[in-house]
């Protein structure tokens, strides 16, 4: 068997053994999606009208409007738990170890970058499951057709994780990270309420909104549940994910961080 091969399956099956053994983790990442979905967006729905905008063909529950954005929370929340577990294994020594071995060392990070989209996938999964136990519920066939989107959304997030995890040095930097990157991007997207809605509110809030890439991701998801075509947020997401992989590239290289030089 390929060597590239063979360390894209043992690291893919290290991941999913730590997501298995961690199953708070696994809860947590659906509680706090559905503590939105049936409790905030009870007491937002009377607050908040929309409009019939694409890919709705008709006027929606606000509970079916911020499902695509609780998808895209879980994959950021994931990507950030990534980037938290490469601060930790680089702490025990283990990431020094991977990053020592003969495989390039872009590989080695698609390698975890692929075990970080798949558990995200299937979190997602579950949580859209939940929430069709609840009666809010997609188009069958969106449920297929989003795969590829969450893939995208998968790759990009789980990059910038990757990115973040090359710049924290120690484990209690994480929660600065929660403040300033993951709830900033979470809020100031498209993920809680439509960007028309920001932009009756601020000029400038709808600005950042519209540059934000996970705006673009919880689009790109939010359109393929309903099997339609967002063009301009593919691109965005796309482009976004590959500034953070090179970022990230540059980050873990050796030269900048000493990480497996050979001496």
């Amino acid at each position: 068997m390929s060597p590239y091969l063979t360390s894209l399956i043992a690291i893919v099956k290290r991941e999913a053994l730590r997501f298995i053994h961690q199953r708070e983790r696994f809860i947590a990442a659906l509680v706090r999606p559905l503590v939105w979905l049936l409790v905030f967006a009870a007491g937002f729905r009377a607050a908040l009208g929309l409009s019939i905008i694409p890919p709705y063909q008709t006027y929606i529950t606000y509970e079916t409007y911020i499902v695509p954005g609780l998808c895209g929370m879980i994959m950021l929340f994931n990507g950030m738990q990534s980037s938290l577990s490469l601060v930790y294994d680089r702490e025990m020594g283990s990431m020094k170890l991977l990053l020592t071995s003969p495989l390039p060392r872009w590989w080695l990070l698609f390698c975890k970058l692929m075990g970080s989209t798949a558990i995200s996938i299937l979190q997602v999964y579950a949580f859209l499951a939940i929430a069709a136990v609840f009666d809010i519920k997609m188009p069958l066939i969106g449920y297929v057709a989003v795969l590829p989107a969450l893939i995208v959304v998968g790759m990009m997030l789980g990059a910038l994780g990757l990115l973040l995890s090359s710049f924290i040095k120690q484990l209690e930097n994480f929660a600065g990270v929660m403040n300033f990157v993951i709830f900033p991007m979470f809020f100031l997207s498209s993920a809680l309420y439509p960007l028309w809605k920001m932009a009756e509110s601020s000029e400038l809030l709808y600005t950042i909104c519209a540059f934000n890439p996970f705006t673009h991701a919880v689009e790109l998801i939010r359109f393929a549940l309903y099997v339609d075509f967002n063009g301009t947020a593919l691109f965005w997401a796309v482009s976004a994910s590959a500034v953070f992989t090179f970022g990230a590239l540059w980050g873990y290289n050796p030269a900048r961080t000493g990480v497996g030089k050979k001496h």
